[in-house]
């Protein structure tokens, strides 16, 4: 063979070598769907980068809130593009009748989470959150009121026209029904007692039944309101703001909300998706998100700063008083409740 027919097959094999070898270290692409604002930040800048380093994938951030990423996860039903989704967990248990999520397998740090939020094998909570009350500290002060501690205070009428509670189609102010629900000597499958304490004890208290978050700390800031119902992670966003906001566990318990994670079931890399999820729940990330966002941590052997634990739901006792929602039963009236709750409570 000619010399130069030898340079030519030696470039080329080294060439096809190269490309291979390039062809190889190209990183995996994993779609994570989650929700916006603080929350895209902090996974974008805090958390994303090294989970990208150490299993060399590029993570491609879908922003939305858990209706959006449910509708998403629907409308590509057999072709599914996302390969983990973050949902709040009543959204997230609908994802996994609707068989959308995979099974979780054997992840170790599984043993170490709270109770709560093991949901299911196929979705597990990241991150837990407490629907209570939120007070203005100085408006109470002043009046020479006690600290709520209960979810009694909801219909005390020195508070007519000053409480503000989110509707049915917000989590909150669903919680707000069954726990009034529960109180009443009613439950799940006995809603009733809930409705009549919301349309004939609460709702006259209630000057609006506020969904927007923005417009909820609105009302706190132009003390239109000193009292509402509300999410542990909201109240601490507004009270980082300077303003004299507290948040309460009543103590009749809390509900948990918690932010949810699971696996897409069908989707191009169910490895590390699932390795994607364990990671969510390392003490390291869990730390993360209970000081950027406001998430209690699901693993109870993260360890929290005095600063940040103030913050959150944290550890055993806490996280003991706060109660699960059953979410398979609350799935299937939420619809009717729904038009009840439009008919009656907020008419």
């Amino acid at each position: 063979m000619k010399l130069s027919s030898v340079r030519a097959t030696c470039i080329a094999a080294l060439t096809c070598a190269a490309s291979m070898t390039a062809f190889a270290q190209q990183p995996t692409t994993l779609y994570v769907a989650s929700y916006g604002g603080s929350t895209e930040t902090a996974f974008r800048e805090k958390l994303i980068p090294q989970f990208e380093a150490k299993n060399n994938v590029k993570i491609v951030y879908v922003a939305g809130n858990s209706t959006d990423t449910l509708a998403k996860l629907q409308a590509q039903k057999g072709k599914q593009e996302l390969n983990v989704v973050l949902m709040d967990d009543g959204p997230m248990y609908q994802a996994v009748q609707f068989g959308f999520c995979d099974k979780l397998g054997d992840m170790p740090v599984l043993k170490d989470l709270y109770p709560v939020a093991r949901m299911t094998d196929s979705a597990v909570g990241i991150g837990v959150i407490a629907t209570g009350l939120a007070y203005n500290v100085e408006a109470f002060k002043k009046a020479n009121l006690p600290a709520p501690d209960s979810w009694e205070a909801l219909t005390d009428k020195r508070f007519a026209q000053k409480v503000a509670i989110p509707p049915i189609s917000n989590t909150y102010g669903l919680h707000v029904l069954l726990t009034f629900a529960r109180l009443r000597g009613g439950d799940y499958k006995n809603i009733d007692p809930g409705f009549t304490a919301m349309t004939r004890e609460v709702g006259p208290n209630v000057l609006a039944w506020e969904p927007s978050p923005g417009k909820m700390a609105e009302l706190f800031q132009n003390k239109d309101v000193l009292l509402a119902a509300w999410g542990s992670g909201r109240v601490q966003a507004l009270k980082d703001t300077g303003f004299p906001v507290q948040f309460v566990i009543p103590k009749e318990g809390a509900p948990a909300l918690l932010t949810a994670a699971c696996p897409v079931a069908g989707n191009s890399a169910p490895a590390l998706s699932r390795a994607f999820v364990q990671y969510l729940l390392t003490p390291e990330v869990q730390t993360v998100l209970a000081d950027t966002q406001g998430w209690g941590p699901a693993n109870s052997a993260t360890k929290l700063a005095p600063a940040v634990a103030a913050k959150v739901p944290y550890g055993k006792e806490q996280v003991d008083r706060l109660l699960p929602t059953d979410w398979k039963t609350v799935n299937e009236k939420r619809a009717e409740w729904t038009n009840r709750w439009n008919r009656t409570v907020e008419r």
